[in-house]
């Protein structure tokens, strides 16, 4: 897929925001239903965040492995299919509710696939466990070190690796070799985990295909800690001699947040990074590409320098700015792929060195519709403003829903909103929308709440504050009015596919 080069338009929802039977959207019959219902809007796109296993507050920016998929997406169903849970086992399962309850859908899910792992060997078709023996094979290079972790994090009373005995935390070889004998159980259960989950996205990425729909996925610049990748590669990250970060990621104070963002990821040492060729991210990006068309490189502004935070502060407001890897980066991935199919989220503190590394790789940025109506500030993100090589939002994940953003706007930027639109703000999701795909911009991306003009109780993420983000979940399929209305504005605005000439 050559992104931006036809006028596009897609929609942003992650998979466990799709209804279904199960308490959390998965990769099954829902899955493809949305497919479905992209093909008929007119839509080319099918954005997600990413599909890592969550860790704390059920971010899916706060993963266990940049490598692994998240098992609480496994569609559960293809499994009864296969004979490894019976269907009576799945009764239990939590609700359909406008919420994804994470504890009680883990509750729920993990343990049925440690059973459907027990029994696969025995019940499962031959040509899955066939299929199962060559995935193995084929991922071995990060899922040997993935289940392990899972296994030895479990065994520890789910302790940071950090915590755990020295011989594991600096992962000592003789250390390693015995408790892969102890809990080959575990590590087993974890390889099926990983198996169902990527033979049913890529399936599920086939059948987007085929219905001329797109992935455009996401990498997190960082990863978590407590991970599989720090633990199996601290020589890539600024640690101490006993493992703990030396400083930590973060953001400094901006739009979302007055004192900052303090993610708490470790920070890359970009000089081994770049005598290894960038192995690991190469790998990290090949990954990636086999799952997505096309990758959003999050935070793209660390590429050029990243905000570290001294260990020990409590807000991101005191920090530095230190230089990231820049074109070394880039070159590395246009060797290795041949093409950068990447969007720049450029969102935050952007400079002109930002500005500029973007752009020298040719790279679409972020223009979101919600920055441009301040009538303070210079509005570089107004529907005007935009520019062809660049991605147009109403809003993000980050953002509230277009309809409680209106709501919330102060009297003088609801003015300027409501004539610059043309609008008195009843139907104000819908006046963003045309707005978004009117633009010169060749990819415009409409979150799913927007298009069913949903208000703040649908918002997806509150930017640093924890516990109450990323449950958002549809109830039901959309209506076929949204349908309609998407498709019609897609061809008023030339954003239909083009499924000959891509």
């Amino acid at each position: 897929m050559e992104f931006g080069k036809h006028r596009r338009c897609g929609i942003l929802l992650h998979p466990t925001s799709l209804p279904g039977p199960h308490g959390i959207g998965c990769l099954g019959s829902e899955a493809r239903a949305f497919v479905d219902f992209l093909h008929e809007a007119g839509q080319s796109i099918w954005q997600v965040l990413p599909l890592g296993p969550t860790g704390y507050g059920d971010s899916p920016y706060a993963s266990f492995s940049t490598f692994a998929g998240n098992p609480l997406l496994v569609d559960l169903d293809a499994l009864v299919a296969d004979g490894v849970i019976e269907a009576e086992e799945l009764r239990d399962a939590p609700g359909s509710g406008p919420r994804v309850d994470f504890g009680a859908v883990t509750a729920f899910k993990l343990p049925l696939l440690v059973r459907a792992a027990e029994r696969f060997g025995a019940r499962a078709p031959i040509e899955r466990r066939r299929e199962f023996e060559a995935f193995c094979a084929d991922h071995g290079w990060w899922l040997e070190d993935f289940a392990l972790f899972v296994a030895l994090r479990q065994a520890n009373g789910y302790r940071p690796f950090n915590e755990w005995d020295a011989p594991l935390r600096h992962r000592d070889a003789d250390a390693l070799r015995r408790a892969r004998e102890e809990l080959d159980a575990p590590m087993h259960a974890v390889r099926v985990q990983q198996f169902y989950f990527y033979s049913q996205w890529l399936a599920l990425r086939a059948y987007a295909h085929s219905r001329d729909v797109f992935v455009l996925g996401d990498i997190p610049i960082f990863v978590a800690y407590d991970s599989a990748d720090v633990w199996a590669h601290p020589d890539l990250f600024k640690l101490d001699a006993e493992l703990r970060p030396q400083a930590v990621a973060g953001v400094p104070p901006d739009y979302f947040s007055a004192t900052g963002q303090l993610w708490g990821n470790p920070l890359y040492d970009w000089k081994r990074h770049q005598e290894t060729g960038f192995a690991w991210w190469l790998d990290r990006m090949r990954l990636n590409l086999m799952m997505a068309d096309v990758v959003r490189l999050d935070h793209f502004r660390g590429f050029e320098a990243a905000w570290e935070v001294p260990v020990g502060h409590t807000t991101a407001q005191h920090g530095t700015w230190v230089r990231g890897p820049g074109d070394a980066f880039f070159d590395a991935v246009r060797g290795r792929f041949g093409s950068l199919p990447l969007v720049a989220e450029d969102l935050g503190v952007i400079t002109d060195e930002v500005r500029a590394l973007r752009d020298r790789h040719e790279l679409p940025g972020m223009h979101i519709l919600q920055f441009g109506f301040s009538p303070w500030d210079e509005r570089i993100y107004a529907p005007h403003a935009a520019v062809p090589n660049a991605v147009v939002y109403t809003g993000t994940h980050d953002n509230d829903t277009t309809v409680g953003w209106f709501r919330n706007l102060q009297h003088e930027e609801r003015e300027l909103v409501k004539a610059y639109l043309n609008t008195e703000g009843s139907d104000i999701h819908w006046a963003m929308i045309r707005a978004a795909y009117g633009t010169v911009a060749r990819t415009a991306i409409i979150p799913m709440q927007d298009a069913l003009g949903f208000g703040t109780e649908a918002r997806m993420n509150v930017p640093g504050v924890a516990g109450a983000s990323w449950n958002f979940r549809l109830t039901e399929r959309p209506h076929e009015a949204v349908t309609h209305q998407l498709h019609h504005l897609a061809k008023l605005y030339e954003r239909l596919p083009k499924p000959a000439k891509s």
